[in-house]
């Protein structure tokens, strides 16, 4: 609205001073004021011309919109429409007692394009996407700002309305050449990335150092493609130019992008370094800490939570690293909740749908588990973890059939990569029909990545099959020569006890155990081993296991009963 020329405070119409206090920012002496001038005209239609009771319509809904009363700003925006079209019908302004020397009408009336904008601010707040849709498809293509086309746009993706959603965000960059969300917006909707940059390129060229922004452009492009490779090297071209050295944005983007290749170590360190450049950094976090659960790291997962629940518990990070505390806890229904809680928050959190899907698939809810990696393979189409999410699901419920197409797909969509070929492998290993094709795809992930984890663990998985443990002990202790995992010093642990070398065996666990103190497996095998070493002392062993074990299970059954609690609330639970 465009500022009316500043009057003295006795010249001014009481109308007049609720638009003053709006603009100052004093939303709640507004609200007070104007329901009771709107009480006023209620009692005496005369009292304000129509005009003015527009303006104190939309301002009582401003207020209402400041306190997050949504329904009762959509309420009062709508009676406010509805005054504006009687308003536009009537040429005669009727003279008012509360008017003494108002300015034009012209100059003081709130943009009725506006008032409809806030009304889809309403409807998105209240997941009612269809109503801000059908409001802000009602204001003409010539009259919409860039922030509605912005709003437009990312709707009418939401909504699977893909080639409306692209003429939005074109339109946005028509106006705004250098909005970043936009161009990542069209990138992600398959738009080619020079077809893109060439919405820039006369910005690029006009204004200094903005050279860096095509290599941008295109290190998005390789990351909205699934080429994760490219999109590394790309970014950290960028991220090594002085000009943008420590960007927290890219630091975060390529932690991702090692997340999504399968190289945790390095995608916790890059997280690692973003955030000691922001410390209330919150975007990523979620993977971050899903990271240092895998790892074993609870009590660095629980201050982590901490801390981002210290700078905002309204996005969804904080609730899905609790929930990943939780969930690597084994307290399946807190995890639940903690998820449910987070998608409640940002319905387009990928890491929430995972870890609620996780939740479910672990509590025997396999259905409902895969409708939550479906919805997450929609919104990340490029992510494998979704896809493992969703084929353990299949495999759980016995459907080999459906994992394979599933597996098929990623290998054909993704490309033919070391997590690809381990994904693919992983099923083939379900059927004994397959078990050489797992053993040839296991080999070529491995030629790729020596390296990759989950292929050394699904390879000593068939080697175990076939008892070839001095294969297997090679093949692990090749894997950890450098890099440092508890799955590995575990099941070369487990390897070694089958060919006897107990003490070595006993080493590994240990250092599984220091690696992950909750890893469940090593402590069972130490245990076991200590129990054959010392057969004198087995029973009074198990004399005090069991007295331990029924003392911490009973802990553990009533944290999760408790959590249960949260988890029989079921409007938690359904598709937000």
């Amino acid at each position: 609205v465009a500022p009316a020329p500043r009057l003295s405070a006795a010249s001014m119409s009481v109308v007049e001073h609720v638009r003053e206090m709006a603009s100052a920012g004093l939303h709640s002496n507004v609200r007070l004021l104007s329901g009771l001038l709107l009480t006023m005209s209620g009692n005496n239609p005369e009292l304000f011309s129509p005009s003015q009771k527009y303006q104190l319509l939309v301002y009582h809904a401003d207020s209402l919109f400041h306190d997050k009363e949504y329904r009762n700003a959509v309420s009062k925006y709508t009676m406010a429409l509805q005054q504006k079209k009687a308003l536009s019908k009537t040429s005669k302004v009727r003279p008012s007692t509360g008017n003494a020397a108002s300015t034009p009408q012209s100059q003081c009336l709130p943009s009725e394009i506006e008032v409809k904008y806030k009304m889809a601010e309403c409807y998105t707040m209240l997941k009612q996407d269809k109503d801000a849709i059908a409001i802000l498809d009602g204001i003409p293509s010539r009259q919409r700002t860039p922030k509605i086309n912005m709003m437009l746009a990312n709707l009418y993706k939401k909504a699977g309305q893909e080639r409306s959603s692209v003429t939005s965000y074109k339109e946005v960059l028509r106006q705004c050449p250098l909005a970043l969300d936009a161009i990542l917006g069209l990138l992600s909707l398959s738009v080619k990335g020079a077809e893109v940059a060439s919405m820039t390129i006369n910005v690029i060229q006009s204004i200094p150092n903005l050279d860096w922004l095509s290599v941008w452009i295109k290190a998005y492009a390789f990351v909205h493609t699934g080429d994760n490779t490219r999109a590394i090297n790309t970014i950290c071209s960028l991220e090594k130019k002085s000009l943008l050295r420590d960007n927290v944005d890219l630091l975060g983007s390529l932690a991702d992008l090692y997340f999504r290749a399968g190289d945790n170590k390095n995608s916790i360190l890059k997280f690692e370094q973003a955030q000691m450049l922001d410390p209330y950094l919150i975007k990523g976090m979620d993977v971050y800490g899903y990271l240092l659960a895998r790892e074993g790291r609870l009590e660095d997962v629980e201050n982590l939570g901490c801390r981002l629940f210290n700078i905002s518990d309204q996005h969804a990070e904080p609730w899905v690293v609790s929930g990943c505390h939780s969930f690597y806890s084994k307290r399946y229904s807190r995890a639940l909740y903690l998820g449910a809680k987070a998608i409640q928050l940002n319905s387009n959190s990928v890491q929430a749908l995972l870890l609620k899907g996780a939740a479910l698939r672990n509590m025997g809810r396999v259905q409902e588990a895969i409708i939550h990696f479906r919805e997450a393979i929609r919104l990340a189409p490029c992510r494998l973890d979704c896809y493992e999410g969703l084929i353990e699901c299949y495999l759980a419920s016995n459907s080999i059939r459906e994992a394979m197409v599933m597996a098929n797909n990623v290998y054909k969509t993704l490309g033919a990569n070391a997590q690809t070929l381990t994904l693919l492998a992983t099923v083939c290993l379900e059927d004994p029909v397959t078990q050489e094709k797992a053993k040839t795809l296991l080999d070529k992930a491995l030629t790729q990545r020596p390296d990759y984890i989950k292929a050394v663990v699904k390879k000593a998985e068939l080697l175990s099959r076939e008892q070839k443990y001095e294969d297997g002990i090679a093949l692990l202790r090749n894997a950890l020569a450098n890099q440092s995992d508890c799955v590995l010093h575990r099941i070369l642990g487990d390897f070694l006890v089958a060919v006897n070398e107990y003490q070595e065996a006993m080493d590994q666990y240990s250092i599984a155990l220091s690696l992950d103190p909750n890893d469940q497996k090593s402590l069972e095998g130490m245990q076991k081993m200590e129990k054959e070493e010392s057969p004198t002392d087995a029973t009074q062993e198990e004399d005090v296991d069991d007295m331990e074990g029924s003392g911490e299970e009973g802990d553990l059954e009533g944290s999760d009963s408790e959590a249960a609690q949260w988890a029989d609330q079921e409007q938690w639970f359904g598709m937000q």
